[in-house]
């Protein structure tokens, strides 16, 4: 700074700054960082020079370390299980004894006696059980069926079909000829066709139950068949006519046994007009659309229960005055609550629903009613009435429980549709129930709660034989009962006699677990497990289990992989799997389509192989195949599926006598008796 001529330069004094107490050092930060001194920058420690790294440079390091630590945990994960793999014991792999190719994709399979019926496109086709040898088809339909049964009625066989739109038929075979008994709900005005979503036929096939949907509305018609009017007609029809004198004779090309056969290539099915009638023969069978037999009678419609509503009553004596009976009360059927009870309760969630179940509550959506139902035999619980001759082992009770409820309801099977429509009976439970299973000896049924509690009832002798709770956070799937057996000389063996107050069975789990449930008597029900939840390897999910009943003790589990295990569960152990000879295609998770026969040790699987295209012509079709697994070919099978039966005299000499046993001991076992 210049000063004036003749002045003198003064000089000016700074303020000093004095530190009171040790320096501080402010923590490094990025906004900091000088970027003109990035180029010059230097490391000092080799081993902080990525610790050091500018963004995003840093994130993208750590980014490529983690995948890195991810891709090698995965690594070490598959060969820790590939090892285990390998040091595991595998099960010896059985192949099928046969293999039946289609042309089309069968949905669904039914055996009974010995012949098995393949349901697919159009209709469905009948083979005999063990030279896969086509009788007859019936394929009339511009839809898939989807859902087939056949229950066996001694010498003739009922056959119920459901194809895509919900359409159910009756078929009668008897001595390989096929009769259509009648289309159950087909409407001519598509606007007011039903579909049936459920149906099942009672155990010697008298009656006959379905679960429809349609205009908004969800019922359950209940049949009674006439079986015994059935067999009269086909053996002495009343309209006499010769059809072979009438029909032209069939050029039919000479049918070959082979399994492997495809259906365009053996005797196809040829129909004609013959005035009113209709024909289909091939090979050994003949089909007749015209004859006359009698239809199912509807006994009665049940509709689900009303859903609880307010009322106008003001005391409850003017609702026990409205009341025409009071068969209902006790049993969670007349409820009465006033309306400004249920504003209140809309009140208080509304204003407290953060702190109801965790804040979690919210009303939840409708839910589609399904009706679930058995048909019962007359026992200690349900009695047959005195005016109502009908033979042993018919049905006499419906029971039902729908979607959400809470009860069990007992409709008689001896009623006209005229009368009224009310439950005989009806078991509350402390929970919505979400699956039941009837024994196949109609003898045990168990229901089972939302809340994973189990209840064994023995109808037969009337009484629970208890109730258990599946563990914590298993939740029943699905239940099967085993025929009761015993390990006798390390080996499962089934009772030569009746037994009484007995039983066994498996429950999947939705977290697919499998579980066994045995009861005896009073000494009340246990549970154990037969294969826990699968945690790491998900492609071993069950998606299907099916007893054996050939086989005591034996139970077919399939996996999502598409494996097939025949299991032991008196050990449990895994004990040999099957599988098709080549691999086939398999959606995950897989949905297996399969069969196994009530009376004979076998069980028919699907397999479907993209890889085998077949040129026929100008077209490629992709083939479809059954195969057929019987369990007496295999040699580890062969004492498995042999003489499966004690006598029970070997049961009371195995058994320490009465009387050396102490007094206590020997009245404990009377009481339980």
């Amino acid at each position: 700074m210049s000063s004036p001529k003749g002045s003198q330069t003064q000089k000016v004094k700074r303020p000093v700054y004095k530190q009171k107490g040790p320096l501080e050092i402010p923590p490094p930060s990025e906004k900091d960082w000088s970027k003109d001194d990035e180029e010059d920058y230097g490391f000092k420690d080799p081993d902080q020079e990525l610790d050091s790294l500018p963004q995003p440079y840093r994130m993208i390091n750590k980014l490529v370390n983690l995948l890195f630590e991810w891709s090698w945990e995965i690594i070490e994960e598959r060969e820790a299980s590939r090892e285990a793999e390998l040091s595991r014991i595998q099960p010896t792999i059985y192949s099928p004894l046969e293999e039946i190719k289609l042309s089309t994709m069968p949905n669904c399979i039914a055996v009974s006696q010995d012949y098995m019926f393949i349901g697919g496109a159009k209709g469905f086709s009948i083979y005999h059980l063990y030279n896969a040898k086509r009788i007859c088809a019936w394929e009339k339909l511009k839809v898939d069926v989807t859902s087939i049964w056949a229950t066996d009625l001694g010498t003739e066989i009922l056959i119920a079909t459901v194809d895509e739109i919900g359409i159910i038929r009756l078929f009668y075979f008897y001595k390989e000829v096929l009769f259509l008994i009648k289309t159950i709900n087909e409407a001519d005005d598509a606007s007011k066709q039903t579909t049936c979503i459920k149906m099942e036929l009672s155990h010697r096939g008298d009656f006959a139950a379905s679960s429809y949907k349609g205009s908004g509305d969800v019922w359950l018609d209940v049949y009674k068949l006439p079986k015994e009017s059935w067999l009269k007609e086909v053996e002495h029809p009343l309209n006499t006519v010769n059809l072979k004198k009438k029909a032209k004779p069939l050029q039919l090309s000479s049918p070959t046994n082979s399994i492997t056969d495809h259906v365009e290539n053996r005797a196809g099915p040829t129909f004609m007009d013959l005035g009113n009638s209709s024909l289909l023969q091939d090979a050994n069978a003949v089909f007749k659309g015209d004859a006359k037999l009698s239809h199912p009678v509807s006994i009665m419609k049940i509709k689900p229960p009303k859903p609880v509503t307010g009322t106008t009553f003001k005391s409850p004596l003017e609702v026990f005055a409205k009341i025409e009976d009071c068969c209902g009360l006790g049993s969670g059927q007349n409820h009465f609550i006033k309306d400004s009870q249920w504003q209140q309760a809309a009140i208080f969630h509304a204003s407290y629903k953060k702190y109801l179940d965790g804040g979690t509550w919210e009303v939840k959506p409708p839910i589609s009613l399904v009706a679930t139902f058995h048909f019962l035999l007359p026992s200690c619980v349900f009695a047959m009435p005195a005016e109502v001759k009908s033979p042993s082992g018919t049905a006499c009770i419906l029971g039902i429980h729908w979607t959400g409820s809470h009860n069990f309801f007992l409709y008689s099977l001896h009623r006209t549709l005229k009368d009224k429509v009310d439950p005989e009976g009806v078991w509350p439970c402390a929970a919505p129930i979400v699956a039941s299973a009837l024994s196949s000896c109609c003898s045990y049924l168990v229901l089972a709660c939302e809340d994973g509690v189990l209840t064994l009832w023995d109808l037969a002798e009337g009484f629970p034989l208890g109730v258990i709770a599946l563990p914590e956070g298993c939740f029943c799937q699905s239940i099967h009962f085993l025929n009761y057996f015993l390990v006798h000389k390390k080996q499962n063996m089934y009772p030569e006699g009746p037994v009484k107050s007995k039983m066994k069975c498996v429950v999947l789990c939705t977290d697919a677990s499998l579980h066994l449930v045995t009861a005896n008597g009073t000494q009340g029900p246990t549970i154990s497990v037969l294969v826990e939840r699968p945690e790491k390897h998900l492609n071993e999910t069950i998606c299907a289990v099916a007893p054996v009943p050939a086989s005591p003790g034996m139970l077919l589990i399939f996996s999502w992989d598409g494996s097939v295990c025949l299991m032991n569960v008196a050990k449990p152990e895994i004990i040999c799997a099957f599988a098709p000879p080549r691999s086939y295609h398999l959606v995950v998770p897989w949905k297996p389509v399969f069969v196994v026969s009530l009376h004979h040790p076998c069980f028919l699987l699907r397999g479907d192989h993209p890889d085998e295209i077949e040129c026929t012509g100008n077209a490629t079709e992709i083939r479809n195949s059954i195969f057929y697994f019987n369990f007496e070919a295999y040699p580890l099978l062969e004492k498995i599926s042999g003489n499966c039966t004690i006598p029970q005299s070997d049961l009371t000499d195995s058994n320490a006598s009465s009387e050396t046993l102490p007094l206590e001991k020997r009245c404990e076992q009377f009481l339980q008796k």
